[in-house]
């Protein structure tokens, strides 16, 4: 049974260095299981290479990751995948050339679509059925999105990790969105979701992470800085009642 709350990721000091770069410094980040956790902050604070470096897509120089107790820190991409962790990168990973139908069957373990999940899909996401046998690469932006997010759904997880999944979408696909998201946050899935649209972040966070030159500098509940103007400001130079 799902202990709703209880750390499902967790980040323990952790630090990434790219090349000359020290990116991340001693991140400590507690996502709770069941649960959406936003983590927002300025451009440039690290939000990006946290989700990298839980893929192991780019490697903690020091400290420690785990998912569900166990250790992944030293685990490589496809093993934390096959774990049950769906990632959303915020340049979409989709394969242009290949249509929508192949770009899904790819990110599919076993290479098979289940019925049931497809329905899932198509239900939250009708374009990805109406354009099941079209180049990927002629979908629209938001289209491009949807199928992204799809992709990362395919199989069951127990977390998804998403990089700023409403960004340059019209209003109306950002409200189809956050009914998907919180459909599967019922379903038990849990969200660790980098995000800079503060209506999406309010409707589905539980939990906030702030992040600012490489470490968590706040973290606690979503709509208690949702409703505090002045924490807001100072920890994002902006308020969330101007920005909706």
């Amino acid at each position: 049974m799902t202990d709703k709350g209880a750390p499902l990721l967790a980040l323990d000091k952790v630090e990434t260095r790219i090349g000359p770069y020290h990116i991340l410094h001693g991140v400590d980040l507690v996502v709770p299981e069941g649960r959406a956790t936003m983590l927002l902050g300025r451009n440039g604070a690290g939000k990006t290479t946290t989700a990298r470096t839980v893929m192991a897509l780019w490697r903690a120089s020091a400290g420690s990751i785990t998912f569900g107790g166990r250790d992944i820190t030293r685990e490589d991409a496809p093993t934390i995948a096959r774990l049950g962790v769906g990632y959303v990168p915020e340049s979409m990973g989709i394969f242009s050339d290949l249509t929508v139908a192949e770009n899904l069957r790819l990110a599919a373990i076993s290479g098979h679509l289940d019925p049931k999940r497809l329905d899932v899909i198509f239900s939250a996401f009708p374009a990805i059925k109406r354009f099941w046998l079209g180049r990927a690469g002629t979908l629209s932006g938001g289209q491009k999105q949807m199928l992204s997010i799809a992709r990362a759904i395919v199989e069951p997880r127990r977390l998804l990790i998403i990089d700023e999944p409403t960004k340059g979408l019209a209003p109306a696909i950002i409200a189809n969105m956050i009914g998907v998201f919180r459909d599967l946050k019922a379903t038990g899935v849990t969200i660790l979701m980098i995000e800079q649209n503060f209506a999406l972040a309010r409707a589905i966070g539980d939990t906030v992470a702030v992040m600012e030159d490489g470490r968590i500098v706040h973290h606690g509940s979503m709509a208690e800085l949702a409703d505090d103007d002045a924490l807001q400001r100072r920890l994002l130079g902006l308020s969330m009642s101007a920005h909706q």
